[in-house]
């Protein structure tokens, strides 16, 4: 009988550059608690032939249906649809281990799909703040996209530099909750502010994280 092994990846607690432990976040967490629903649901997917990469699609896809309910005003629907996508972020990376797919390329393809989701939320509400006249509201969007795409920017350059960088206050995760909750209960641009203040911190915090581990080289 073939031995069941979870195809969630565990969080690591090894050491890296100069004595610095990974960084455990709130997904890492998330990961491994929720295990023993994401474990079967892979499995199935790989049982009828489903595709990682079918995954990652439909999750661009499906944001970007919600990216467009949002310029239309018809926020709570579109929080629906972000609350029903969302978790085949969680699958995709899951079911290309189980299928022995290379996870390198793979894990690259779903961190740019990711922005791709992320972006494309934001010029929707970007569609909604600039029909509205308001400059400040715009900014404000605009600031928190800046932000999200730091917070993702510093991590990855971390990693080229062979250090870890995934923690802070708001990593992907935690902006998902804000953005699906404000949107099902139609106040977006209440996440936006959040949003905007929080990612920037977590790009601060990264920075800082990084320069401590920079100091034991």
């Amino acid at each position: 009988m073939k031995q069941q092994t979870s195809t969630i990846a565990s969080p690591h607690n090894e050491k890296v550059g100069g004595g610095e432990r990974l960084q455990i976040t709130f997904t890492d967490r998330l990961r491994v608690n929720f295990s023993y629903l994401l474990d079967p649901a892979v499995e199935f997917l790989d049982r009828i032939g489903v595709h990682p990469n079918q995954l990652t699609a439909l999750g661009v896809l499906g944001t970007t249906a919600a990216a467009y309910l949002v310029s239309q005003g018809q926020f709570t629907w579109a929080g629906i649809v972000v609350l029903i996508i969302g978790p085949v972020d969680a699958l995709d990376g899951p079911l290309a281990r189980l299928r022995g797919e290379p996870v390198g390329f793979g894990a690259f393809v779903d961190s740019v799909a990711d922005r791709y989701s992320e972006l494309a939320l934001y010029a929707g509400l970007l569609w909604v703040a600039l029909g509205s006249g308001d400059w400040r509201l715009s900014f404000l969007v605009y600031f928190a996209a800046f932000g999200s795409v730091l917070v993702s920017y510093v991590r990855a350059r971390a990693q080229s530099l062979s250090m870890d960088a995934k923690g802070g206050v708001l990593t992907r995760v935690e902006r998902f909750i804000i953005m699906t909750a404000c949107l099902i209960f139609n106040i977006p641009f209440i996440g936006v502010g959040i949003l905007a203040a929080g990612t920037n911190l977590t790009v601060i915090q990264r920075i800082w994280h990084v320069r401590k581990m920079s100091r034991h080289d």
